[in-house]
């Protein structure tokens, strides 16, 4: 999988998520009809938003985005949809190679290390993202809802 098409799979089903989400906070909060919308798809959109980051963060440190449009990338899962937004306007300015630069070349920076190891082994590094999005899940659990939820 490209880097861009894991990145636009990740963002799409963060905006879908966040969108099922809206959903579910109309009919908990203007309808008043049920909240168990928002008890379903809070905890979907948080697993999106948490595997949106850390593909954000992997994608990033691959294609050697400048710090700026990695944090660009990161604020834009805040506001509904806007993953997606990003997504196309990085496409269209080029921030996206057709394969992932650290499986051929040798990683230079501390951080290209891990994600090197990461890309060049594909199983177990599908593995490490399922573990580190249930890690971070389960801390977000654990520290509570976000304010007002």
């Amino acid at each position: 999988m490209s880097p861009l098409r894991l990145f636009r799979t990740t963002a799409v089903a963060e905006a879908i998520t966040w969108a099922l989400l809206l959903v579910g906070m109309f009919l908990k909060y203007v309808t008043e009809t049920t909240d168990a919308a928002v008890s379903i798809f809070g905890p979907i959109h948080g697993v999106a938003f948490i595997a949106y980051g850390l593909t954000a963060v992997l994608v990033a440190v691959d294609q050697r985005w400048s710090p700026s449009r990695a944090v660009l990338a990161l604020l834009a899962a805040i506001p509904p949809f806007f993953t997606v937004l990003f997504d196309v306007l990085a496409e269209r300015r080029g921030a996206f190679a057709a394969q992932w630069r650290l499986t051929s070349s040798e990683p230079r920076r501390p951080l290209e290390r891990p994600v090197a190891w990461l890309l060049r082994n594909p199983g177990r590094g599908a593995a490490a993202g399922v573990v580190a999005v249930v890690v971070l899940t389960g801390i977000a659990l654990a520290v509570g809802p976000p304010v007002g939820g």
